[in-house]
């Protein structure tokens, strides 16, 4: 945990690198296998399509539908505590893979499965940036 920041954060470890380097650019990636080109996330040492280690990063566009949401009104962690209560949000990304993020402040008005969002990035200390979403 970084004090400035007081939440849980993400590891960053080799696996996962590429992705925190682009997400301080403010660009979203995600994996991909250069044997089959399954495109998959969160990061993986090996393509779950086809077991092939042979794996890299792309830039992808940021697009993506809402699938699903939920409203969290008990803080597992303490410091969610004052942020009580927030929207956690199941995206697809129009490249595929299905993330779980944040919407970026109050969920959006008129919130529906289908709805199209954009990523945005939160900066949360200066090696971090988190991904999250809003209307497109």
């Amino acid at each position: 945990m970084d004090p400035t920041y007081g939440k849980p954060l993400p590891e960053n470890d080799p696996l996962t690198q590429p992705y925190w380097e682009y997400a301080l650019e403010n660009k979203l990636s995600i994996q991909y296998c250069t044997q089959c080109g399954h495109t998959h996330f969160p990061a993986s040492p090996v393509c779950p399509a086809c077991l092939s280690d042979k794996q890299d990063w792309q830039v992808v566009s940021g697009h993506a539908t809402l699938v699903s949401w939920v409203k969290f009104h008990r803080a597992y962690w303490n410091s969610f505590r004052d942020e009580l209560p927030y929207d956690v949000c199941l995206v697809k990304l129009d490249e595929g893979p299905l993330i779980l993020s944040n919407f970026r402040g109050a969920a959006p008005e008129g919130l529906h499965a289908g709805m199209r969002l954009r990523a945005v990035f939160n900066h949360v200390t200066a090696k971090l940036s988190l991904v999250n979403f809003v209307s497109a």
